[in-house]
This record gives structure tokens, C-alpha cells and sequence, in this order.
């Protein structure tokens, strides 16, 4: 029965059904087909999934990110990060890296964060003959590195359900969000030698530090956020809820008065754009944690872990079972819904192996971020191909190195947890 759920999702997906159109059939139809649970279930177990303190800040951080995006922060990342590596050798490229890093600061989403930059960025690079498909692999790319990066809707929605520090998976992201740009950008200047891409070879005039100075001084204000948002948590002024509050504030007040980009007339449209999105959101968690209660109900974490129990004992090798499963399911699947529908079943996994809850966190979010570039979904691979104007195939096939460097990035620190746990566990050691 679960099996067929599973296929009847996957089937519905790649007929171009919306995600929670999908989950929230397969979710009836579960329940209809399975004895001693009723139909009014469904709506139960829906709005029970959104019953959690923590998942307040969502609609705060999504309107966070959509107050910077659009009071002109976009425009003055980019202007920093082309100030920055305008002048070596892919500088293009990596200034959408660094942007996209930045960005991650304030929005937590890689969809909002691809959006946002891409429309900035992809347009230059095209201008500097870019082709079309490897604009859009690169920002799509360092748009994954948006729920790693403190603020993260991915880990506040990772914590909620199963209780671990939000505040401490936010740390724990911001080393292996480090080691995934700079793996970027090591890319992008190692592939501006190859002969297949001549517009990686392109430099601008370095514009001095004066110029650089000046980028940094309209851009600081983003750079403060996660030092606001970790510092608060981490000093008792805040909870990580209300962190969401706080950033809400802070992006309103730096995009009303310090960018002076948007007047109390911009407000309604930002705050209806970020409810959409927020419904969006949370109407999927609803429609997934309704399936996740039934696959609890159908004991579907004690199935799983009989079966990787057959498959080895070894934890590094369940590790890289539960992280690949989570990274080919996310390639047929939003990775909202599948971090949803199967966190509950890596929770009870990884308790079971005694992996450290930081470790595994980080770790599955980034493998849902990877499989939101891979084929034949790729939902951050749709985003900015459609603003590149580049054909699906054309972007997946510039995107297979990237994919690649980030699969490697994941491999990296599964093998080596520190890089993960080191930062949280000198914060509260401190």
C-alpha cells in the first residue's frame, strides 16, 4: 500500500499536477483505502501538522525576504559581488555566487533567492555572452546555498517537527554554506580556462577599493541580519520564533529608510505577495503532514528501518542510504514535500544509529536543495531557465558539473561531521 502511494505521488507530479493538489489526493485516497482510519482524518491530521510555535515565523521570514528583494537589496549585492570578482576570470559568474550568498542572509529560500538574483545577474551575464543554459546553471546552483545559510524556512520547518535546536541548525549551516560557494566559485574559475567557455575568460576593469568600499557600505545592512538574527537566539534576547519577528522589522526599517526604496504604497503589494507565498507553503506542509501521520500510522519508520537493517549496520552506510534516498526522491518531488513526508522517518532513523541530530539536519537539507537542480524536476532549474530563455535541456546539460561539485560538497561533509557540528558546539561551549 505505501509503495503504491509513493508511485501514485511521483505519477501525479510528473503529470504537471500541482505538488499540493497531488499530496492532498494521495493523502485522501490513502485514507479511504485504509482500514480503521476515516476520511475526516485528513483535515485533522492537516491542520494538527500546523500546530507548532516554531512554525510562526515562517510568514515573518518570507515577508523579511520580500521586503529586501524588493527594496533594492538585490541590486546592491550584485553591485558587491561584481565589485569583488568583477576582475578574475568568471567574475560574472562568481559575483552571482557571492549575491546568492549574501541573499541567504535575508530570505532563507532558494526559490526567492534564484528569482531575486537571476533577474539581476542572468540578464548581465547573457550581455557578457554567457550562454543562456549556463547563466541560469549558476544561479541556480548558488541559489541552493539560501535554506543553508541562517536564516532557513527549510530548517525552522526541520526543527518544528522534530525538535532540534532551530537556532543550532542555523549555525550548524553556515560552514557547509561557506564550503558550497567557495566550491562554486573554485568551478566557475576552473572552468573559464576550458575552450568551451569563452565568457567565463571575460574580466572586468577592477574598480578599486574606494568603488568596492562603497558597494559594501550599501550592502552591510543585509550582512548584519544573521548576526542579528544568531546573536539574539544565542544571547536570550529572542527565541529563534521571534527572530522571525525581529528580521521582519529589520528588513522593513532598512528598506523604508536606509535603501529608501520602498513607500508605505509598496506595502500592500509586498505583504499580499508574501501571504501567496506563505499559503503556498503552508498549505503543503498541511497537505504532507497528513500523509506523514498515515505512513506513521502504517508503521512506515519500523519498515524502514528493518529493511536498512538487512541492507548494513554499518551508521556511515545507513547515513549515505538515508541521505541519497532523500536527494532521489527530491529529484522527482518539491523538496518541501519530501523533507515533510520523510524527516519524521530520518528522526526516528537517526536516533536509532545515534547520528548527531545537527549533522543529519544540515545534511538532509542540503540534499533536498541538490535535488531541486537535478532532472527531471529541478524546480530552481525552471525558475531561471525561464528568465535566461534557455531551453530545458540546454540548462540541464550546463548543469551537470554543478550538480556534481555539490554532490561532492554533501559526500565531504558526511564523512567529516565536524565541519557541521564545529560552530554550534563552540557556541554553546562558549
Amino acid at each position: 500500500m505505501i509503495a503504491l502511494l509513493f508511485v501514485l505521488l511521483i505519477a501525479l507530479v510528473l503529470l504537471r499536477i500541482p505538488v499540493i493538489l497531488a499530496l492532498a489526493l494521495v493523502g485522501l485516497v490513502g485514507m479511504f483505502s485504509t482500514q480503521d482510519v476515516t476520511p475526516a482524518f485528513f483535515a485533522q491530521r492537516s491542520f494538527s501538522s500546523l500546530d507548532s510555535f516554531s512554525l510562526l515565523a515562517l510568514p515573518y521570514f518570507i515577508l523579511a525576504g520580500s521586503l529586501m528583494s524588493k527594496g533594492g537589496l538585490s541590486e546592491a549585492l550584485v553591485a558587491m559581488g561584481k565589485g569583488l570578482f568583477g576582475h578574475w576570470r568568471g567574475g560574472l559568474g562568481n559575483a552571482s555566487v557571492v549575491s546568492c550568498v549574501s541573499m541567504a542572509n535575508v530570505s532563507g529560500s532558494s526559490a526567492a533567492e534564484a528569482a531575486a538574483i537571476g533577474s539581476v545577474t542572468i540578464p548581465a551575464m547573457k550581455a557578457e555572452n554567457y550562454q543562456p543554459g549556463l547563466a541560469a546553471s549558476i544561479v541556480a546552483a548558488a541559489a541552493t546555498i539560501g535554506p543553508v545559510i541562517p536564516p532557513s524556512m527549510t530548517m525552522i520547518i526541520y526543527g518544528s517537527m522534530t525538535g532540534v535546536s532551530i537556532g543550532g541548525l542555523f549555525l550548524a549551516g553556515v560552514v557547509p554554506g561557506l564550503i558550497m560557494a567557495t566550491a562554486l566559485i573554485a568551478l566557475i574559475f576552473l572552468m573559464s580556462y576550458l575552450p568551451a567557455f569563452p565568457a567565463l575568460a571575460h574580466r572586468e576593469p577592477w574598480q578599486g577599493f574606494r568603488a568596492l568600499l562603497q558597494h559594501v557600505r550599501r550592502s552591510w545592512v543585509a550582512l548584519l541580519a544573521p548576526v542579528l538574527i544568531i546573536g539574539g537566539i544565542f544571547s536570550g534576547l529572542f527565541t529563534a520564533t521571534e527572530a522571525g519577528v525581529v528580521t521582519c522589522l529589520y528588513a522593513y526599517l532598512t528598506s523604508r529608510y536606509y535603501y529608501r526604496s520602498i513607500t508605505s504604497s509598496d506595502l500592500p503589494r509586498i505583504v499580499v505577495d508574501a501571504g501567496l507565498t506563505t499559503a503556498t507553503v503552508v498549505g503543503i506542509i498541511a497537505m504532507a503532514g497528513s500523509i506523514g501521520w498515515l505512513l506513521s500510522f502504517m508503521e512506515f519508520h519500523l519498515l524502514a528501518l528493518e529493511k536498512i537493517q538487512l541492507l548494513s549496520q554499518h551508521p556511515q552506510t545507513v547515513l549515505m542510504v538515508l541521505v541519497g534516498g532523500m536527494l532521489l526522491m527530491t529529484m522527482f518531488l518539491e523538496s518541501l514535500a519530501v523533507l515533510i513526508l520523510f524527516v519524521p522517518v530520518l528522526a526516528h532513523l537517526g536516533q536509532a544509529y545515534g547520528f548527531d541530530p545537527l549533522h543529519l539536519g544540515v545534511l538532509v537539507v542540503i540534499a533536498t536543495q541538490i535535488g531541486a537542480i537535478t532532472p527531471p524536476v529541478a524546480v530552481l532549474m525552471f525558475i531561471t531557465g525561464s528568465i535566461a530563455e534557455a531551453s530545458s535541456s540546454e540548462t540541464i546539460l550546463y548543469s551537470i558539473p554543478f550538480v556534481l561539485t555539490l554532490m561532492a560538497v554533501l559526500i565531504l561533509l558526511m564523512f567529516v561531521p565536524e565541519l557541521v557540528t564545529w560552530l554550534p558546539s563552540r557556541m554553546v561551549a562558549g
